[in-house]
């Protein structure tokens, strides 16, 4: 499929060399849609940096841009406007080809990444022998909207669910289990039983210092390789699998057992990571512990910020375990790119991770490392979105009221009489508007949960663009036509509505390689909602099934399809499923 804004960059720079000479060649054009569709498709700006450089009227140097642009059958109109913007209108016949090509491409024009990397993607990472709760949803659905992009785009996948299962709490919840009188075997299957269980554990571990002893102890077995230690950690390793693997079909999240990799996995790997660090040289010993100063790091004071590494009673911890991850996941999976989702919390914790890994020479310049950063959810106090008693709402309690929030929307629309399908309905606007409302917004922003806004079939919201795939679909059923029949070449874009939907449409490429950049999911969820609104302002002044002749039908068919397809991907790369009816 042409990238036609790459070929009119293309021209702009050939017509800046033609008129201020080769050593001009590489400028930027600045070239972008243009936001007044009556002055034309695209601008490109680049008339106002180049005449500061040289000292020329903007206007003048656009103009002689403007008179070098050479683009037969491409540029149907280029003007300069206001003080010196390149106004540039593409021809019909090139925008029938592109909306064509794209339609008749099987990746809508998204070419792959060059070059396709091994990439590992750090994602939701719960705790073992704990519910999952809202604070878990963040990381989990903005690393699997981000692992099905890249690997749409070619790249190598790998997932890693680094799960928290080892440390002193597992001492404590053993003993606590022991005291219970239960048989190996026995524990509890629920993990709202595992939740509460943990509750009564860490009340005793505090309470009792007898009881926190034996836990310490316990630990101790636990970490020398005890069977029947290890025997009941396992017991409490699989319920809390079960539990997770439950959540992550409810949430549609790709994330399986085979892409866990907790922090147990690294534990034998820990003792090389303080040898290694000592053998490069960027061990220091403070107050008993050992820490490693990464450099551009410093305290309020201005003094050198540590980073522990093992501490003075010879515990390790969560910065020496992600060194070990990390190092295995180079060394080991292959890794070139690794991107780490987390809280925006964690920020100084990854970046400082990030430089240990430069200096040790753990992680060359050829190996990308991304914290994927992201705010809090936030009640509508704007406060930490919390339960009435001011607990963590458990994601499952979350995911029930989506779905049945959904299931009130589908029966009150009346379209679905099948109870089966009303139910697969409900899941997927339920499921997808709280995923979308997540992803929409700026991650690294705080963004407030808000039930009726997510729901909305207007706005930027995922009813509204799973609404307007059905309505797209409800032509076709109406038409009793099949959409996979529709004919690309039968594109002719005359109407100037036509026009700005195709041209909204052959951004799509553009917006993945950019959203895959830079790791933002919402530039893809706000060109969805633009390609949309663009649609929508199509159906209204573009009749389809009544178009005045065969040709145009045929056409604004073949447009309606290309636009189903483009929402369906867009909405996929997002974890989120489009239905045929609402």
């Amino acid at each position: 499929m042409p990238d036609l804004q790459a070929t009119l960059e293309d021209l702009l720079r050939q017509a800046v060399a033609a008129a201020l000479g080769p050593e001009h060649a590489q400028v930027d054009p600045q070239l972008r849609p243009a936001g007044q569709p009556q002055f034309g498709d695209y601008q490109a700006n680049l008339a106002m940096s180049l005449a500061k450089q040289l000292g020329r009227k903007p206007r003048d140097l656009a103009q002689a841009i403007v008179d070098h642009l050479h683009g037969e059958g491409l540029i149907e109109r280029a003007d300069v406007a206001g003080p010196g913007f390149i106004n540039l209108r593409l021809t019909q016949a090139a925008l029938d080809h592109a909306a064509a090509a794209m339609l008749d491409s099987a990746t809508l024009g998204v070419e792959p990444a060059s070059p396709s990397l091994r990439v590992v993607v750090d994602y939701s990472s719960p705790n073992v022998a704990k519910e999952m709760h809202v604070g878990h949803l963040r990381s989990t659905v903005i690393g699997d909207a981000i692992a099905r992009l890249l690997g749409f785009l070619g790249h190598e996948v790998i997932r890693q669910n680094h799960l928290g299962d080892w440390g002193t709490q597992f001492g404590m919840l053993i003993e606590h289990y022991l005291d219970s009188g239960a048989q190996p075997g026995e524990l509890a299957r629920d993990i709202a039983d595992l939740t509460t269980f943990y509750q009564q554990a860490k009340q005793k571990f505090d309470a009792d210092p007898a009881f926190a002893d034996r836990a310490r102890q316990r630990v101790v077995a636990l970490q020398s390789g005890d069977p029947d230690t290890l025997s009941l950690w396992r017991e409490l390793i699989d319920a809390s699998y079960r539990h997770f693997r439950q959540v992550y079909e409810r949430l549609d999240v790709l994330l399986d057992e085979n892409d866990i990799r907790g922090e147990s996995f690294y534990n034998d790997q820990l003792p090389h990571v303080i040898e290694d660090l000592e053998r490069v040289g960027l061990l220091r010993e403070s107050q008993g512990a050992l820490v490693v100063y990464p450099e551009g790091f410093a305290d309020r004071e201005g003094e050198p910020l540590p980073m522990i590494v093992r501490k003075s009673d010879g515990g390790y911890l969560y910065a020496t375990t992600d060194l070990a991850a990390a190092r295995y996941r180079i060394d080991t999976l292959g890794a070139r790119w690794i991107i780490y989702v987390t809280d925006a919390r964690q920020s100084q914790h990854f970046a400082m991770l990030f430089q240990t890994l430069r200096q040790a020479g753990w992680a060359s310049d050829s190996v990308r490392l991304d914290h994927v950063a992201f705010g809090a959810v936030l009640g509508p106090d704007r406060k930490p979105f919390k339960t009435r008693q001011g607990g963590l709402i458990r994601l499952s309690d979350l995911l029930d009221e989506a779905e049945a929030r959904a299931m009130r929307i589908v029966r009150e629309k009346g379209a679905i009489d099948d109870p089966g399908y009303q139910r697969d309905v409900a899941h997927a606007i339920g499921i997808g508007a709280l995923k979308y409302a997540d992803l929409a917004s700026d991650r690294i922003k705080d963004y407030v949960f808000d039930w009726d806004r997510m729901l909305a079939l207007d706005g930027n919201t995922a009813p509204y663009l799973q609404n307007a795939y059905v309505r797209i679909r409800s032509i076709f059923r109406k038409g009793n036509l099949d959409a996979d029949h529709v004919l690309p070449q039968a594109i002719r874009l005359a109407h100037a509505a036509e026009r700005q939907l195709a041209l909204k449409l052959l951004q799509f490429p553009r917006v993945i390689a950019a959203t895959a950049q830079s790791l933002e999911p919402h530039r893809l969820c706000n060109y969805l909602y633009e390609l949309a609104t663009a649609y929508h302002q199509f159906y209204e002044q573009c009749p389809v099934l009544s178009a005045p002749d065969d040709a145009t039908r045929d056409s604004r068919l073949a447009l309606c399809e290309l636009v189903a397809r483009t929402l369906k991907q867009g909405l996929s790369l997002l974890g989120i499923d489009v239905v045929e009816q609402m």
